[in-house]
Formats: C-alpha cells, structure tokens, sequence
C-alpha cells in the first residue's frame, strides 16, 4: 500500500495535537511518505497539516482497501522462498501446531525453534526426518499467553504485542555459522524487500565477566561490512544472550532493528522499548551449552533465527500499527459491524478514555488465537493450555460486550473471518471450521449469564469501595468472581485497573490454595517414588559427550524379540552427578542409568510405558555377579537410558551385561497397545472418520484412549464400539509389522497417525487384520488379537471441551468385568421376575441395585443397558404403588366418610384420624377435602405413615374452619404441636397446614397430643 499525500499530512495533524505518549505511536507515520516529501516538504506544508484533525486519520482508515505490494501472504511466502532458493538451500518445513499436544513441557509453540528441540538438544532419533535436517526455514504458528513468554496482558493496549502471532524463521544445525546468517539476513531485508538499509541497526553481544564471556567481536566485524560504526551497537547478556532455560543449548545473539522515522542517529534508541525503533529480526548463535557447572562449547553449532511476520509487514506496508496491516482489516471490519461504540481510531494509552481501541485490538488478536489453537487440538477448558483459552475467550467477550456494546456471542461471528483471511495459508482452519465455531459458540454461551453477573457484582463492589474511600478489592471477593462467576483473576485485575483499583493477589491465591488443597506429581516422578529410584535424564551436553567419546547409537532393534536374554555391553554408567569415569564403579544400592550397545528393553513412546525387568551382570567367566533392577527407560537421541538401582554387585563402563525384560508384565501392555489401535479403528467406523487421536496410555493394567469428539457417546455407540473391539478378537485377527519409507507409508489406504506426531523415516507400520487396523506404531505388540483373550470397555468420559477418553481392559482384567457383567444381569432379570403389585419394596430393591451397578467394574455398554432395565423395573414398581394407593384411597375415603359423619352426628368440634394412604400429598388433599365438604364446621387432622408400623415417615396435614381459626385454634400450630412429639415440623396457614416426621414410632402419642391441643383450644373459649 501506498501512502497518499492527504493520509500523510493527516497522520502528521495527530501526532502533533495528540498526547505525546500518544504521540510516540502516531508519529512513525512521518516516516512513510514518500522520501522527497519527508526531506524536501516546506514549513508551510507541515503547518497546514497540523491544522487537520485526527478524525481525518480514523476516516482513511475506514476507506476500502487499495492496492498493496506487499501483502501478509506475500511477504510471508517470500522469506521462505529467499531460503529455500539456491545458494541458501534450506528445507522449508511445515509450521508445527500452535498446540503441542506431543510436548508436554510446553503450553503453546512460542518460537519458530520449538519443533527442533531435539536437535538442540541433541535426543533426535536416528530415523526421524529430524536427524538429516541440516537447513530449513518456515513461518511458525506461535502463541505467547501463560507460561515464561506470556504477553496476555499487554495484549489491546498497545499497538504491537500479540497472543497470537507468526514467527518467520531461518535455522542450520551444525552447518553455516554467523558469516552466512548475517549476510543473508542483510541480503533478505534490503535487496528482496527493499528495506532503506540507512534505517537499520545492528546489536551484538557485548560479552559478560559474570559469564565469563568476550565480546562477540565476529559478528561485530561482519556487520561492520554493511553498516557504519554507530550502527553497530554492543548490548549486555540481558537483550544478546538467548538461552532455552535454566540449563540447555545457549549463545549470543545479534538483533536487527529498524527506525520507523530516519534520517537521524537512533543508536540511543535501540532496546529502550520505543515505538519508532523496533526489533525486527534476531538471529541467534547457539554455541554453548549451559549445566550447573556453567557454560561449556557444543560440538555443534547452530543458527536459530526469528522475525516477526506482523511487525516486517507493518514495516514493508508502512504502517506504525502492527493493527494496520492487511491481515487485521478484515477482523476490524467484522468487529465495527457489531459494535456499538464507532470504529476503530487508533487511539492509545490515556488518549484511548472509553478503551474502545484497545477493545478493538484485544477482540481482532484473541479471534486469531482461538482459531488457530482450537484448529490445532487444544480447547477450552480448566487446566494448562486449555484454561489460557477459556481466560483468552472470557476476556475478548469481556472487552465486546461491556466496551464495545456487542451482544453475547458475538466472537463466534468472527471465526469464519479467521478461516477467510488464514484458510489459504493454513488449511487446518477450513476442516476445522464448524468445530471452531461450536467450541467457541459453547464456550460464550457458557459466560454470557456469568459475565452479566461478574459485571454487575464488580460494579457494585467498586460503588461500594468508592463510599469507603478504599482501593483493594480483597482476595476472597476475587476469588468469588473466579469461583462462582467465571472470571480469571487477569481480568479482575484488568477491570480493577480501569476502575483505579488494585487487587489483593497473594489473599486471592490463598484462597486458591486454600480450595484445591491438592498436589500433582509428574507421572514419571510417582512412578520412580517409593525407594524405585531417581529420575535420571540426559541432555544435549550428554548425549554429545557419548558421541565424542565414540559411543554408538543403541540398538534397540532387539525390543520386539520375546523371552530372549539379550547379551550386551555397558558403554556409560549415568549418574545425578555426571558420567563415571573408566576406571569408576557404580556400589550396590546406587540409583544410576545404563547406556547400552544394545538392548532388548522397550523406552516409554506412543503412548506405551516403558518395560520393567533386570539387568544380570556378568563377571569375566560369564558367571552372574550382580542385579540392576530396571525403573525406567527412555530414549535421548540415539541413545536409551536404563534407570534403576544397583540391587547387588557393581558395575562399570565396559561391563558384560544380560537383559532380562519382564516379559509376563509386555505379555499384559502387549494386548492393551494392539486393542487400542482396534480400539481406533472402532471409533472411526461408529463415530465417523472425524475422529481423531489425542493422547493414549497403555500399561499393564489397561489402556486408555483419548480422541476427538463433541459430546458424551451413547449408549448405542459404545455397545457397536465394543463389539467391534470383541469381534477381532474373537476373529483371530493376525498382527503384523513391516519397515518401510515414510512417503510410501502415507500412501497406505487408511492408515492413521497422530495428529502433530513427528515419525522417523522409515517408519513401522502395524496392522490388524486385512481391513481392520492400518496404524504408524514402534510399539510392542501381539501376533494375534486371540492373544488378548477379551476385551471390555470399562468407561467413557469427559477430559476436555471436544475430548473424549475411553478406558478399556483386556486378558483377566477384561474376563472378570464380564463375569462381573453377569452376574449384575442375572440380578436384574430376578428383580424383572417380581410381581410389582406383590412387592411392595420392588422400587427400593432396584434403587439398590442400581447403587451396586454404578460402583461396579464392569463393561460401561452393558451397564447403561442395565440402567436402562432397572429403570424400568422402577418405573413398574411405582406405577404399581400408585393403583394401589388409588384403589387404597377410595376404601379410606369411604371409611373417613363414616368417622366424620358420626363425628358431626356427636356433636365434635375436631377430629384426629389415621388413614391408611401411604403418606401420599395428593390422597392427603382428597381426603382433606372430603373432610371439609361433610363438615365444613369442625377441626380436621389426618396422620398417615408411608408404611404402617415401619416406624419410618409421618405425614400430617390438617384443615380448621376460618371462624375456629380467628378464636385461636389454628391449623399451622395444631400441626407443629402433634409433630413435636417425634420431631417433626410442620407449617403452613391458619386454616390449613402440613408437616412430616422423618421417623415416628408412636403414632398414637401423635394422635393423643393433636387431641389435648384440640381440647385445650376448646376449653379456651366459646369461639371453639
């Protein structure tokens, strides 16, 4: 896009009459005008600009599209394009999902180097496509909310920072260094974009002593090539050092950084977080590698490079907004057409009073975040990754309705202006469209009741702490919005800083921790817990150790070979402090890990847990000298890892070892992992070809299946499920691997990999039958479904928002939940035997039953068929009660007729009668009436029990004439009185009132207090 003459002279109107905070974002529009106005325009010129108003900003803004040279698609597809040409030749690999569902040490990909962790890191698989990637490039999906890189907050405020964002991204993994990264990125911004090279700066790493680190004088010097001496700009370790954590990969880095006005020196403007000099470009080298020891170098060295897509297009657009540019008109648009607060202005900081702008801002970037992370398998929900999104949801809905005036569910709209705008590029938003916008449609719904009370109750708050001259909301009123109200803490504090409030944080996490009161242990931790060990893990300084000292990969081909002892050779000895030397010798007793020529052990993958066993070890005869009892195993690179305890002798580098996997326990995860991929295929068949893998966990005891789909399965679905499960293995379906390459494995007829899943090349295939199952798999497994010997499918439940989980059992665990089953049904068909009219208990005995069948272990199919029929035998049972009751009630009337007839012939004022209709509320009100028709003058008390003689409920219910009522004998106290002799309560009018007794063992003292209190009320007076 061009810049026009009225647009420039209007921009420059508002930095000059706006705030000067404000005027720091608008005034970088000087800097697009073309070159011979911005040096040569005259005085009289910029005075007649600076008499334009800021709305003439607002309204060219509002003006439709025109041309853009380089759109978002453009400049994002000619970054890759520039690498992956000769003679750069990088590989341009796919984005990795913004949701890494495969890395749990993550919440979101925050940076484009995610994926490439385990090269970093040095614990590539040899056959990953990993393991030969010397170059690549590509525009990363990144989200930056929750966690260590967490820009939620800033997010609306101002006019650069997103949750959403794409990282453009160059690497080399051991091949070129800083001579190639420098000047290709010099060549990339001047030569294909065009970027005025006069405008750019350069930062490098200044050294450190505290480190122990020189200056980076290489990469001083290669800059110095492109840029004059004041340009080139030594940082400290705080903005040139890049490090991946605490421990791990590191090195410094050298920034590129672009002055949005020029034509001046803006050295002293580089990293002082000003608006009109901005980072655009960091490229780091990754030379060393940091443990507790401190730094030490790699063997390998590496370049890591990352530009933000959004900020090199608002520089290539000439924009001062990232906000501005073509990929966020579409959303604004969109936004301005359900808000009720005008259209965007632009407006920052103090100047934007409503916080419209800000609105605009926060609702166009969380719509992005939603879509793309949803897209990629994460949603809403209340714990890690999932409840960033729900916060993220609830404070867009926040920001429209209350700021912009937009009514409930008003971001669902905006999904498919996502999908148009990003479909093209990432074609994951259009297959994932409909399930985007129910999850998001859901989730507003959920909040819309809950944000119009939250809004509502922290205004009042707010009035109320305004009265009291007071400026914190407690830590319990926060936690109230949190709890009952749906509100994350992050937006009570946002909306308590626009109301100038505070929010008492630490009393708010007090409270938080006061509720949950509960500890969570990392799955592997509580594994090892209990005397089985230390967790032991190898990094890349390890793992790079063991390739220096000619330690080869361990093979581990061995694995699928059953009831072998696998003769091998310790090659390093693993412990909390290090490796042991070659002479050093692990004692008895010692929690150590093994490196192994070779290795019959299965290490933790897909899903499956790691096998268990021992670790004979061998004196020069050959003779067993020791045990190391084998707690984990795991796999780092090319190298897996036996962790455990030296249970007797010792042991060392060099050391004749035998490995003995516990087999009968792989003989128990075996069928679990087979019948999970059967499982799968299941799914796919009942639920449709939309369902997808989300997580699986297969050990000894059961397997677990997580997967992709809306709502709870029905009781249908999870019988034809099972009986799928049932029938291959009743078939004797054969199980078979083959090794072939990863492109010719995907061109297998339905086969099925796991969503974000990075497989080797080649790759094991596992399949199930002819046509059953077709699976990407290194695990262990049968050669034959019959091996499972059965299969019950024991649960289905909620996980997530959209994720089901499915637990089933196989061999004995699966035998006894069907014996289990049986028995459950020969107990319902003995209850369908009983004659409902004949068993007065029938509904109880059901009821528990059906307690029984919920606490069971037992097939959830069969169960829900169970209910059903229990059900149903209620349901008779309480049919049958109620012909009774109707037939009871007509002798009783018939009887109550005569008493109270022959009460009135007697001359009785009041009448306490028992009656025999099972404490029923609605034979009570026919009987009540009858009383009052046959004699509307006297006092009426029914006592009926729910069973007679049990001693159990009481039910009383009385009526007293309104001239009785008026002299004192009233009905309400008439019933408190004869109730208080076994406890019970009772209410209601003067001349009407009910009650009831839980339990009554004397109904006659009932029947004799209601009689001494009618006796007392006519002993009172005439009136009675």
């Amino acid at each position: 896009m061009r810049l026009t003459f009225s647009t420039f002279l209007a921009a420059a109107a508002a930095a000059g009459s706006a705030s000067p905070r404000t005027a720091m974002f608008l005034r970088p529009c000087l800097a697009f005008a073309p070159r011979t106005l911005h040096r040569r325009a005259s005085p009289a010129a910029f005075s007649r600009a600076l008499s334009s108003t800021k709305e003439d900003v607002a309204s060219s803004s509002s003006e439709g599209d025109e041309e853009i040279e380089w759109t978002t698609d453009r400049v994002r597809s000619t970054f890759v394009s520039y690498f992956e040409s000769d003679p750069r030749s990088h590989t341009p690999v796919p984005s990795s999902p913004s949701a890494p569902l495969t890395d749990p040490t993550l919440l979101f990909a925050n940076a484009g180097m995610n994926q490439f962790k385990p090269i970093f890191l040095g614990r590539v698989d040899p056959s990953s496509p990993l393991a030969s990637l010397k170059r690549a490039a590509n525009s990363q999906k990144c989200i930056r909310a929750g966690g260590k890189h967490n820009d939620l907050d800033d997010v609306g405020r101002d006019t650069y920072h997103h949750t959403f964002f794409e990282m453009l991204g160059s690497w080399s993994f051991g091949d070129y260094f800083k001579k190639e990264a420098i000047g290709w990125a010099w060549d990339l911004l001047t030569a294909t974009y065009g970027i005025d090279g006069d405008r750019l700066y350069a930062t490098y790493f200044g050294g450190d002593e505290s480190l122990g680190l020189e200056a980076d004088l290489e990469a001083r010097d290669l800059w110095l090539e492109f840029l004059p001496e004041e340009r080139v700009i030594a940082c400290d370790a705080k903005d040139n050092f890049w490090e991946m954590g605490e421990t791990g990969p590191c090195g410094p880095c050298s920034e590129i950084h672009y002055d949005r006005i020029g034509n001046r020196d803006a050295s002293s403007l580089v990293n002082a977080d000003h608006p009109d000099v901005i980072e655009i470009w960091n490229i780091v080298f990754i030379q060393y590698n940091r443990d507790e020891g401190g730094l030490t170098s790699l063997p390998f060295k590496h370049i890591d490079t990352g530009m933000g897509l959004e900020r090199l297009v608002s520089v290539l657009q000439d924009k001062a907004s990232n906000y501005d540019i073509d990929a966020f008109a579409p959303l604004f648009r969109a936004i301005e057409r359900v808000s009720k607060a005008g259209p965007y202005g632009g407006l920052v900081l103090e100047d934007d009073a409503t916080l419209r702008d800000t609105a605009y801002r926060a609702v166009a970037d969380h719509a992005r975040t939603l879509s793309f992370a949803i897209a990629d398998g994460a949603v809403p929900n209340n714990e890690g990754r999932g409840y960033v999104l729900r916060r993220i949801l609830r404070r867009g809905a926040r920001y429209g309705q209350q700021i912009l005036g937009a009514d409930p569910g008003f971001m669902t709209g905006l999904i498919p202006v996502v999908v148009d705008t990003f479909g093209n590029t990432y074609p994951e938003l259009i297959e994932k469209k409909d399930e985007i916008v129910e999850i998001v449609q859901e989730e507003e719904r959920a909040f819309a009741t809950l944000l119009d009370r939250g809004i509502k109750f922290f205004e009042e708050l707010k009035i109320e702490l305004n009265a009291a001259d007071e400026t914190k909301v407690t830590g319990d009123k926060a936690f109230y919005l949190y709890d009952t109200l749906g509100f994350p803490i992050d937006l009570t504090e946002q909306m308590a800083e626009e109301a100038g409030l505070i929010v008492d944080t630490e009393g708010f996490l007090n409270a938080m921790e006061e509720q949950k009161r509960r500890s969570r242990e990392a799955r592997r931790a509580a594994k090892l817990a209990g005397g089985a060990g230390q967790v032991l893990e190898l990094i890349a300084e390890q793992t790079a150790f063991l390739a220096d000292e000619g330690v080869e990969a361990t093979d581990d081909e061995f694995k699928y070979e059953w009831d072998v002892g696998t003769s091998a050779t310790v090659k390093a000895v693993f412990t909390p402090d290090g490796f042991l030397g070659a002479d050093d010798e692990a004692a008895e007793g010692e929690s150590v890990g093994l490196v192994l020529d070779r290795t019959s052990f299965y290490a933790e993958a897909g899903g499956q847990e790691s096998d268990l066993g021992t670790i004979e070890i061998l004196s020069p005869e050959g003779e067993i000298a020791g045990k190391f009892v084998v707690n984990d195993v795991q796999s780092y690179g090319a190298y897996i890892l036996h962790t455990g305890i030296l249970a007797s002798g010792s042991l060392q580098a060099g050391s004749s070892v035998t490995c003995r996997v516990d087999y009968d326990r792989r003989r128990s995860v075996a069928p679990n992992h087979s019948m999970t991929h059967v499982l799968n295929a299941a799914l796919r068949k009942v639920l449709g070809d939309t369902v997808e893998q989300r997580g699986s966990l297969c050990n000894d005891e059961k397997l677990r299946f997580d997967f992709s789909h809306k709502k709870a399965m029905t009781a249908k679905q999870l019988r034809s499920t099972e009986e799928y499960c049932k029938a291959a293995v009743e078939n004797a379906e054969p199980v078979t691997a083959a090794v072939m390459p990863l492109d010719e494995a995907k061109e297998i007829d339905g086969v099925r990999a796991v969503f974000g899943e990075v497989y080797p090349d080649p790759v094991r295939v596992v399949s199930v039958g002819e046509e059953t199952s077709v699976e990407f798999c290194g695990g262990t497994h049968l050669s034959n479904t019959k091996e499972a010997e059965a299969f019950a499918l024991v649960e289905e439940s909620a996980v997530a928002k959209g994720i089901r989980r499915i637990t089933a059992v196989t061999k004995g665990a699966a035998l006894e939940a069907i014996e289990e089953g049986k028995k459950f049904e020969e107990r319902v068909a003995s209850l369908e035997q009983l004659d409902p009219s004949s068993t007065s208990d029938l509904d109880k005995q059901a009821g528990s039953l059906r307690k029984d069948l919920d606490a069971a272990y037992t097939s959830a199919p069969l169960k829900a068929t169970l209910r059903s029929r229990i059900e149903s035998i209620q349901k008779k049972a309480v049919d049958a009660k109620k012909r009774a009751l109707a037939q009871r009630v007509d002798k009783v009337l018939n009887v109550v007729t005569a008493q109270i007839e022959e009460a009135a012939g007697a001359g009785k004022t009041a009448l306490v009668l028992e009656v025999d209709i099972g404490a029923d509320s609605k034979a009570s009100q026919k009987v009540l009436n009858a009383a009052k028709k046959l004699a509307p003058d006297m006092a009426f008390m029914g006592l009926s029990e729910e069973e007679n003689g049990s001693g159990g409920k009481l039910a009383c219910f009385a009526a007293v004439p309104e001239a009785m009522a008026e002299g004192g004998f009233r009905a309400d106290e008439w019933v408190r009185s004869a109730l208080g002799v076994c406890g019970g309560r009772g209410g209601g009018k003067p001349d009407s009132a009910q009650g009831q007794a839980k339990e009554c063992d004397d109904v006659g003292a009932v029947v004799k207090q209601a009689d001494l209190f009618a006796a007392e009320k006519k002993a009172e007076g005439p009136s009675v």
